[in-house]
């Protein structure tokens, strides 16, 4: 990974190194110039270059310094298209198809896809240096087109047979560059997320078992922050899932990303205009003497020439539907092989908080089972003191100040102290046996 960051990575310039050592040279007054300034990351805002990684469709990488407007015309994108791949921004994950290019906004997966190359911007990241590389592990690798050209070779057969004779060979019947690009940024997203959804359930279930067992304010301070950040990466993964499944859904959006296809489209109408104003020069050429009657019949030339675009237009409109329809089908089946893949991390992400949201029910029961025990004591508690304020009765009324034969007797203290004694406890079961009987207290 090292000597691909080295490889990756451009040089730094002499004129950078010059700048930044004068900008921390003190001056004669003995403090530094531009202190608190960086002139270097003002010379880099001025001029607007940023650093980007460009994959061509042979595997060969290679850094590019390209401004913005640069890159908007070169890969005629709005301005708010490059906006998205700015790493300065939070957007959320984002798959565009325009004219001549693809936009992809998927987690560390910032990059345009073309035709001919894919332009990342130049990053450190891990998952990035690992995109480039698998990128151009299956763009070198012998033998990659042969699986979808061996699959498709017997109806491609069939359905250029009336064609081919006339307008050459078809196109053959392979996943072309942008999808093989398209597919590696899915597949790395998709990685990343399982990954993190993976890393998340490993902490997560000894965590929230620990907590059944012993809740404690440190347990419930963890639980809380897993849960924040089940949250958030649920969200994430939500936005992939809806951005593929909406993709899916609209034909259109899945027709424009079909950039070969159009891009041999052009080139094709490009070169059949250039061959019949060839032949018209030619033509022109070789009748320039003969005498023209305004009432004749037109020539051959045009004839032949009206007929052979009649035919061109009606032959690039059948092929283009035929062909739309088999790339939208190609291109769903690719696209819903990894919404599989991102819909099975929601379903276990969902597990996941279904299983915390049961773990906080769980601990909410044993609460206010120790709630409903607290309740209890404090009733019998309650109870008690009813009773053992009968006692503080009696002794009030015999401690009065007038005279009672009772005084008198040797055995009436004994007496008193046995009946109230008796009547308290007998008021006291009592009032369990009412609390049981209206189920109050567990039997």
């Amino acid at each position: 990974m090292a000597d691909l960051k080295e490889r990756l990575l451009p040089p730094k310039p002499a004129s950078a190194i010059n700048l930044r050592d004068s900008s921390y040279r003190p001056s004669a007054s003995g403090r530094q110039p531009f202190q608190g300034v960086d002139v270097l990351g003002l010379k880099k805002r001025g001029q607007g270059l940023r650093s980007w990684i460009r994959v061509d469709s042979s595997g060969n990488s290679q850094i590019i310094e390209v401004d913005k407007f640069t890159m908007m015309r070169r890969c005629d994108l709005p301005a708010r298209d490059l906006r998205l791949l700015d790493p300065l921004f939070v957007y959320p994950s984002t798959i565009l198809g325009r004219e001549k290019a693809i936009v992809v906004n998927l987690e560390q997966i910032r990059c345009i896809i073309t035709a001919d190359e894919v332009l990342l911007l130049n990053s450190l990241d891990s998952y990035v240096l690992q995109y480039v590389v698998e990128l151009q592990r299956r763009l070198t690798t012998p033998g990659v087109g042969e699986v979808w050209q061996s699959e498709g070779a017997e109806l491609n057969r069939r359905r250029s047979r009336n064609f081919d004779n006339v307008f050459g060979n078809a196109s053959p019947d392979y996943l072309p560059f942008e999808f093989r690009a398209l597919e590696v940024a899915l597949e790395a997203a998709c990685t990343f997320l399982d990954s993190q959804a993976a890393e998340l359930e490993i902490e997560a279930y000894p965590l929230l078992d620990e907590l059944t067992s012993k809740i404690s304010t440190l347990n419930l301070e963890r639980v809380r922050r897993l849960k924040s950040r089940l949250v958030a990466l649920t969200r994430r993964v939500q936005k992939v899932r809806d951005e593929i499944e909406q993709l899916m859904d609209d034909d259109g959006d899945m027709a424009e990303m079909y950039l070969t296809e159009k891009k041999s489209r052009m080139e094709s109408l490009f070169y059949g205009d250039q061959s019949l104003m060839g032949f018209r020069s030619n033509d022109g050429g070789t009748s320039i003497s003969a005498p023209v009657s305004p009432v004749a019949s037109p020539p051959d030339s045009r004839k032949l020439e009206k007929s052979l675009s009649i035919a061109r237009s009606r032959h690039e409109s059948m092929r283009s539907s035929e062909s739309a329809t088999e790339n939208i089908e190609e291109l769903e089946m690719l696209l819903e092989a990894y919404f599989v893949v991102i819909d099975s991390t929601l379903n276990k992400l969902t597990s996941l908080k279904e299983y915390i949201d049961d773990t906080e029910d769980f601990i909410n029961i044993q609460l206010d089972n120790v709630r409903n025990q607290l309740i209890q004591f404090e009733l019998l508690l309650t109870t008690a003191t009813f009773v053992v304020a009968i006692f503080g009765v009696v002794a009030g009324i015999f401690g009065m100040n007038f005279a009672v034969p009772l005084f008198d007797d040797a055995g009436a203290f004994k007496w008193v102290l046995i009946i109230t004694g008796v009547t308290g406890v007998i008021i006291f079961c009592a009032f369990v046996w009412f609390f049981k009987y209206r189920r109050l207290m567990p039997l």
